[in-house]
């Protein structure tokens, strides 16, 4: 196996210029997400479609007006287009997730929609079919992000694969925006139902509610499919601390030291090692997280029977609930549960550089990157669909709230929440923190091949 030059082509006329594109670009993608967000606009009607329409106008909007942005820095700043094309490929390919986000997690569409009709057979029904959905959605995203490496990369090398994940998260602005509404819509639908308002307002709050769980799957898919990419430029960046590949400057080709040419085979023993290993961490990460969700359940759920039985006149309205106390629970407890995870995502790949050596911790990060990714999305996507299937429900459709399909989707959507709002986003970050770690440790491990 001969693998000889990665050729990074010649980006800029220097590389104080290649250095201020990517802010550039994340520049104009922040004034095109503001003017995005203008262009939002919906009439009175509650429905899917219109919101759904509604915000595609303001991402897609955005997104055109990052690409105009993004070519006028390119211009000006590079001696040719080539990196404008890794750019345009990581914002086409964060737009083209988010809507197979919104196919897969809105009830507008046939997925979450069969969810909810398999409700009616059973809470058993609802999980597997919720659960069978979230793997299918991890398709598009992988593809997508594949596509735009393989772009980025026949344009600008590693370069441009970094900056095609500045590229993808240029319009973060609008789609964090769209992401942050949904907490408020949905405690704004609770308190419409403690107030005993009129029945369409809960139908509107339902709806935004609904597109809500779409909208943060949506910015979960854009996150997860940056830090892929980003981990994949950081791990470059770790092969070249590590003199693994030799670099002048940015805009210099890249080349494999001949002499580690056989160690990073992915059929030398250090390699696989680390490889499966990578694979291994997100799995034991998300178990440990959604534990902790459910110890923190236990504890809240036994707080709330002991003021059921020590506080008279609550379910009455003449006594008070202690509210303190549950969200102390919540707090202490989730920072508690979390130190393991958070201590086994800092460790673990000191531990795999260190007692394997250098390049075990590059199969280390490949695989975690890539597990890592598979995950997330899963979770995210399925956490989603069951809870609008939910919502579906609740609309009136298989005998709406309080019928058998409702208790059955009520039991997805329990399940999903975990997965969805604390599992799955937390490999984000671990999959970044890993590959960070890695980098800055790289000068220590550098002449170390390992215990064995």
């Amino acid at each position: 196996m001969a693998l000889s030059m990665v050729a990074v082509p010649f980006i800029a006329a220097d590389e104080a210029k290649a250095w201020l594109l990517p802010m550039m670009v994340a520049a104009g993608g922040l004034v095109a997400s503001i003017l995005g967000a203008l262009m939002v606009r919906v009439g009175e009607t509650p429905k899917m479609e219109a919101l759904l329409g509604a915000l595609r106008r303001g991402v897609f909007g955005a997104s055109i007006l990052t690409a105009i942005f993004s070519f006028l820095a390119v211009y000006f700043l590079a001696e040719n287009l080539d990196a404008f094309w890794a750019v345009l490929a990581g914002l086409v390919a964060g737009v083209l997730i988010g809507e197979s986000t919104n196919y897969f997690t809105s009830f507008a569409y046939g997925p979450t929609k069969a969810i909810s009709k398999s409700s009616t057979s059973g809470a058993g029904a609802n999980i597997v079919n919720g659960f069978a959905n979230g793997l299918l959605s991890i398709m598009p995203p992988f593809i997508f992000v594949v596509v735009a490496l393989v772009v980025a990369d026949h344009f600008a090398g590693f370069y441009g694969v970094a900056i095609a994940g500045i590229g993808m998260l240029s319009t973060l602005g609008i789609t964090l925006a769209t992401d942050a509404y949904g907490p408020v819509a949905d405690n704004a639908g609770g308190i419409v139902e403690m107030s005993d308002l009129p029945k369409e307002i809960r139908e509107r709050t339902d709806a935004l509610d609904s597109l809500g769980n779409t909208t943060a799957a949506t910015g979960k898919g854009f996150a997860i499919g940056s830090a892929a990419l980003t981990a994949l430029a950081l791990l470059l960046s770790y092969a070249v601390a590590t003199q693994i590949v030799l670099v002048d400057d940015v805009t210099s080709g890249v080349t494999f030291d001949p002499d580690f040419i056989e160690e990073l085979s992915l059929l030398s023993a250090p390699m696989i090692a680390g490889l499966f290993l990578g694979i291994m961490l997100p799995a034991i990460f998300c178990a440990l997280a959604l534990t902790a969700v459910g110890k923190t359940t236990g504890l809240i759920v036994e707080e709330v029977r002991r003021q059921f039985r020590e506080i008279k006149g609550i379910m009455d309205g003449t006594g008070k609930p202690e509210y303190g106390k549950c969200v102390d629970i919540c707090t202490k407890a989730a920072l508690r549960q979390m130190i393991l995870p958070a201590m086994m995502a800092i460790t673990v790949p000191l531990l795999v550089g260190f007692i394997l050596g250098k390049f075990a911790l590059i199969g280390f990060l490949m695989g975690s990157t890539a597990s890592g990714f598979l995950l997330a999305v899963a979770m995210a996507n399925a956490g989603g669909s069951w809870d609008n299937a939910k919502k579906y429900i609740e609309s009136g459709q298989y005998g709406g709230k309080g019928s058998d399909a409702h208790k059955a989707a009520v039991v997805g959507d329990t399940v999903g929440d975990p997965m969805k709002d604390t599992a799955g986003p937390s490999l984000n970050i671990m999959i970044k923190l890993m590959a960070v770690i890695s980098l800055v440790f790289a000068p220590v491990i550098i002449n170390w091949d390992g215990l064995f």
